[in-house]
């Protein structure tokens, strides 16, 4: 009965008050009302790309905000990114008859050895959550598991994940491989982890060491500007 009174109340909102509910039912992580409110925005003829843009990237960037800022934690984070996700699940199979451009194409995966996931997991999350589409290995990925992904997708963007200090020197061998190659700057690589930093990033010859998944989005979104600004420039 509480499900039927919520439902009334959200469709009883206007657009605009429905977008501001919907950001504040993500960051509470509430998955039902995300679902209904996509449900509710469509049914009034909403495109499914402003949908995934307003209400839920919008949403997002609030909660990867206070992520960023230390107010909200990554249990919170997970919750608002799973609501999201439920949000998506309506949404991609539109989307995709639509032809909706997509921000980025992202291959994840934590590196061979190391069997580790949850940052990796919140940044595959929150890359979703800003509208890039994301490809996740999941763990202990040899080479040839990162360059057959990186081209069967064509992706943009190569992530790796270790949080071992006996796994992360695999990213280096990783960047190798691409470079041996030829293919090294087909690609933005981005690296994470808690034993990495800017410095160890730096050696390895990534493109940016991200210390979480906030600063990942960030640092995505900048490369791939800059990637398209080359292009036109071109």
């Amino acid at each position: 009965m509480a499900e039927e009174d919520d439902e009334l109340i959200l469709s009883e909102l206007d657009d605009e008050e429905l977008v501001q509910q919907m950001h504040d039912d993500l960051y509470d992580g509430l998955k039902e009302e995300i679902e209904e409110g996509v449900r509710i925005l469509l049914e009034r003829g909403w495109e499914p790309y402003k949908v995934l843009t307003e209400a839920l990237v919008g949403g997002m960037k609030i909660v990867g905000d206070d992520f960023r800022d230390g107010i909200l934690f990554v249990p919170e984070v997970l919750l608002a990114a799973n609501a999201m996700k439920a949000g998506m699940a309506i949404l991609k199979p539109l989307l995709a008859e639509t032809g909706a451009p997509k921000v980025g194409k992202m291959v994840i995966g934590t590196v061979k050895g190391d069997i580790h996931d949850i940052g990796k997991n919140l940044v595959a999350m929150m890359m979703e959550g800003a509208g890039f589409e994301v490809i996740d290995l999941g763990i202990n990925n040899p080479v040839e598991n990162y360059l057959e992904a990186l081209e069967r997708e064509e992706a943009d963007i190569l992530g790796m994940s270790a949080l071992l200090t006996t796994t992360m020197p695999y990213m280096k061998v990783v960047i190798d491989a691409l470079v041996e190659k030829g293919i090294r700057d087909n690609y933005i690589v981005l690296v994470g982890g808690a034993p990495l930093n800017e410095e160890f990033g730096r050696a390895i010859g990534a493109d940016a060491y991200c210390r979480d998944a906030a600063v990942a989005v960030e640092t995505a979104k900048q490369f791939i500007a800059r990637k398209h600004n080359q292009m036109a420039a071109g």
